[in-house]
């Protein structure tokens, strides 16, 4: 049986790249994703806080997903790539926690922030003369602080537990990042009891919240086949549709990481799944949200114009 190590005891993360060209390869579309998403994702909130045409409480929750995102990907991909060019692959305890700690609180605050984004499109769609009412200031704001302090707790209790566990002499992490679920295969204690609790908290932060973006949905397309308007039609599934599509890339892999059984589950997939969720969705946000949108076409241009206007 293999001996327990001190609890602080630095990890490894094996990465994600191997040290081969085609490694080097893939860290190279990597990074460039990561520019992408950080410039797509910092132009968002920019675009967003200066055009007054897009203080709305649909843009109000985008920017929210904007910031999220942000962060989201820059808790993950900066220390890959220094563990990559580096060759050093160890994390500090701390640093393992702290990592661990953001991506949960953020992949939580991000799903029940979609879920918003959809309560919204279904008022606005579905009963749009109680919008200013139902999605006033005040419920945007109660939702995304919601959003954020649900994510931090959840992330809190998996947090304190993952990093109180002792771990067994092998302290190397088959992951590119801090992950609970694949930290919990070098435990030397039974973990089975704390894998039906992260069930549970997927379930309430994955599957309940989808749920509610599918039954809003089901009522909005309801509600666009019955639109008599032919531009208000195409507006309104344009939005819809759009939306969709970024659940669809955030919410299916990352249950089909999370919900499976340990013994479903092989690292190789799970690094490839996670690579959607923390890495191309934050990357898809903005740009699925301002290419398919006029309105954000419009407000780019106004912000453009002004900025021109200033240097003349």
């Amino acid at each position: 049986m293999e001996n327990y190590t001190q609890t602080r005891a630095d990890f490894i993360l094996l990465g994600l790249f191997p040290q081969t060209r085609i490694g080097l390869f893939l860290f190279i579309v990597i990074i460039l994703i990561f520019l992408i998403a950080m410039f797509g994702n910092l132009s968002m909130i920019l675009l967003i806080f200066l055009d007054t045409h897009l203080h709305t409480p649909m843009y109000f929750l985008l920017s929210q997903l904007s910031l999220i995102d942000l962060n989201y990907i820059s808790t993950i991909v900066p220390k890959m790539a220094y563990d990559y060019l580096s060759g050093n692959k160890s994390i500090s305890f701390i640093g393992c926690g702290v990592q661990s700690f953001f991506f949960m609180a953020l992949a939580g605050g991000e799903g029940l922030l979609l879920a918003s984004m959809a309560y919204d499109r279904y008022v606005a769609i579905c009963s749009p003369l109680h919008y200013s009412i139902r999605m006033s200031k005040r419920v945007c704001v109660l939702m995304i602080t919601g959003s954020w302090i649900l994510g931090s707790v959840n992330s809190c209790a998996h947090t304190i537990y993952a990093f109180g566990i002792p771990y067994c002499r092998s302290r190397a992490i088959n992951h590119f990042f801090c992950d609970v679920p694949t930290m919990l295969t070098l435990a030397c204690v039974d973990t089975r009891v704390y894998e039906y609790t992260v069930f549970v908290s997927t379930t309430f932060l994955l599957v309940f919240p989808f749920t509610g973006i599918a039954c809003s949905y089901s009522r909005v397309l309801h509600a666009i086949c019955r639109m008599q308007s032919t531009e208000g039609r195409k507006k309104a599934y344009s939005t819809c549709s759009t939306h969709l599509t970024v659940v669809t890339f955030y919410y299916a892999p990352f249950a089909y990481t999370y919900l499976r059984p340990r013994s479903f589950r092989s690292p190789t997939d799970d690094k490839v799944l996670a690579v959607f969720y923390t890495i191309l969705t934050p990357m898809l946000n903005p740009i699925i949200y301002s290419l398919r949108n006029k309105e954000v076409m419009g407000a780019l241009r106004r912000v453009i114009q002004k900025v021109c206007l200033v240097k003349m």
